[in-house]
């Protein structure tokens, strides 16, 4: 087999006003995964290791025997000989590292299979060697799903492994909470005073740095809260978004901006009884009047933040967010089956996961059915599909317009199989519950929210549903961060765990078979927890988290 072979580039240092920057997430890490071959325990990256001499290339059968594609971890050329079903047979096309080919001939019109399940159908006949891929590779009317499966109650669920630590360093809030950060919140309510919020947060940021116990002053902006129509699904999505995130636990203080004429007010967005105190710009008399108001409010805030300590919490408390971005072919091989052993663990520790990203589910949701506690849980994930469906529809487009430009150049060809890799993040537990978007998370276990596959909108989500942990996959290399929840970036290869180090926190890449996965898991499952007591990510050393900030936007604009 020819390995996976890549060819690093030293990125130069991009000049900032004329200095030059240094990252600071490019210093030692702190809980970063295994890099190749510094644990002579844990085997090596496929894709980090020395070419082999020319030769025949066994194509790499990710899941299931039953596959009619193979992936090839290395460059192949036509022509090349490839170990089939068939046979050795040379490779009809040249195929890119991590792309699809075909271990047996498939006719067109049939199903095509990896992971043991359909990705799509042959849209040509297609013979044992061919490069599989959107030339010869499609969806067509989903049926997938539709017929009844039985649910998880029928069988008990044990965890692939056991949790390795029981308590994480966390901050008990006054009444009862588990947060993993302390943060001071200005949140604005309406577009027309982010400005100020912005300001007051970065003003009141730069002056209580180092105060004992904050991690931070933050700016909530986003940029709704007028002209929408009130009663709306999007009117609703926004205010549900906005109280989940005044009322996050990580967050220790907030105060609120409001302009004064807005549709989106105090009394609108949080009801009868305000929970944050607020400042309105027209009543104080301006801009200025009221960043020098907010940062007096902020001030008093700090010194009560700044008296609060870490103590030992149960793991049990934690709510771990699942999130993929800039998936590749390795996505569904290495990290996301990596990530779904440490939520596993969460959950047979008694935590909360959040899975979301609904139009990523499309084509694998009879697998989070089959999971399901209850028909009734099972029945509203179809739900969700069928809303979808007629979402996109309604608006011009369709679920398999999702896989990006930057997901085919990885090798995924159909949404069918980005689903199918994206829902492993899961895990195996039972799906306990389903909540619509920004809604509180209650149940232990694994509940699934529906949100948008974009990242920001569906991450938003996820913290303002109470997520106080966020794990982030990626195998093209996403930049990500989020605030006030930490978020955990988990690479699907070596390679790309090097080329980008300052913004990798975990490499997953050498997790390629199911026993490397439960170990590589597990050390996921304790970094995390690390993070979860205070061990900064390498996206918040690089300061993400305030443009990530994105409420889903629904509905007309008026």
């Amino acid at each position: 087999m020819v390995p996976f072979c890549y060819s690093l580039f030293a990125a130069p240092v991009p000049a900032i006003y004329g200095r030059r920057y240094e990252n600071p997430a490019s210093r030692p890490r702190i809980h970063a995964g295994s890099v190749a071959g510094a644990d002579p325990d844990l085997p090596p990256d496929p894709a980090m290791t020395a070419p082999e001499p020319p030769g025949v290339v066994q194509p790499l059968v990710p899941m299931a025997g039953t596959d009619d594609v193979g992936l090839v971890v290395g460059d192949v050329e036509r022509g090349t000989p490839v170990a089939t079903e068939a046979g050795v047979v040379p490779a009809g096309d040249d195929v890119p590292a991590g792309h699809k080919v075909a271990v047996r001939a498939v006719a067109a019109g049939a199903a095509v299979r990896k992971y043991g399940e359909v990705i799509g159908l042959a849209r040509q006949d297609i013979p044992a060697g061919a490069h599989v891929h959107t030339h010869n590779l499609g969806v067509g009317s989903h049926t997938l799903g539709t017929a009844p499966t039985r649910t998880s109650a029928a069988t008990p669920w044990r965890p692939p492994a056991e949790p390795t630590r029981d308590r994480f360093q966390g901050y008990r809030r006054a009444d009862g909470r588990a947060a993993t950060r302390n943060y001071i919140a200005v949140l604005p309510t309406v577009n027309c005073s982010a400005t100020v919020a912005r300001m007051v947060a970065q003003t009141a940021a730069a002056a209580h740095a180092g105060t004992p116990g904050l991690d931070g002053v933050i700016a909530l902006t986003h940029d709704l809260g007028c002209g929408m129509a009130e009663g709306t699904a999007g009117d609703d999505i926004l205010r549900r978004t906005l109280r989940g995130y005044a009322g996050h636990a990580n967050i220790a203080a907030v105060l609120t901006i409001s302009l004064g004429c807005e549709v989106n007010l105090p009394e609108n967005l949080f009801g009868a009884e305000v929970p944050a105190e607020t400042l309105e710009i027209q009543h104080l008399g301006g801009t200025a009047a009221t960043v020098n108001a907010a940062l007096e409010r902020v001030a008093e805030m700090a010194a009560k933040v700044s008296a609060l300590r870490r103590e030992p919490i149960p793991v049990s408390e934690l709510v771990l967010g699942l999130q993929c971005g800039g998936s590749d072919a390795y996505s569904g091989l290495t990290a996301n089956p990596t990530l779904g052993v440490a939520a596993d663990l969460l959950v047979a520790a008694g935590g909360k996961v959040i899975l979301g990203e609904t139009p990523e589910i499309y084509g694998a949701e009879h697998l989070l059915r089959d999971r399901a506690v209850s028909p009734e849980v099972g029945r509203r994930v179809d739900e969700l599909i069928a809303w979808w469906q007629d979402y996109t529809a309604r608006n011009g487009a369709e679920l398999d317009s999702n896989p990006s430009k930057g997901n085919k150049a990885g090798g995924i060809t159909t949404i069918w199989e980005k689903s199918l890799g994206a829902v492993l993040k899961g895990g195996t537990s039972p799906l306990t519950d389903v909540v619509a978007y920004a809604e509180a998370v209650t149940a232990a276990g694994l509940t699934f929210m529906d949100t948008p596959g974009y990242d920001p909108v569906s991450a938003t989500g996820m913290v303002a549903g109470g997520a106080t942990l966020l794990a982030f996959t990626t195998g093209r290399g996403s930049v990500f961060g989020s605030r006030p929840t930490p978020c955990l970036k988990i690479s699907t290869t070596s390679r790309l765990y090097e080329h980008m180090r300052g913004d990798m926190d975990f490499d997953a890449g050498p997790a390629m078979s199911r026993q490397d996965q439960v170990r590589y898991g597990v050390r996921l499952f304790e970094a995390l927890i690390d993070m979860a007591s205070g061990a900064p990510s390498k996206s918040e050393a690089l300061g993400f988290g305030t443009e990530e900030i994105v409420p889903w936007r629904m509905g007309a604009v008026v």
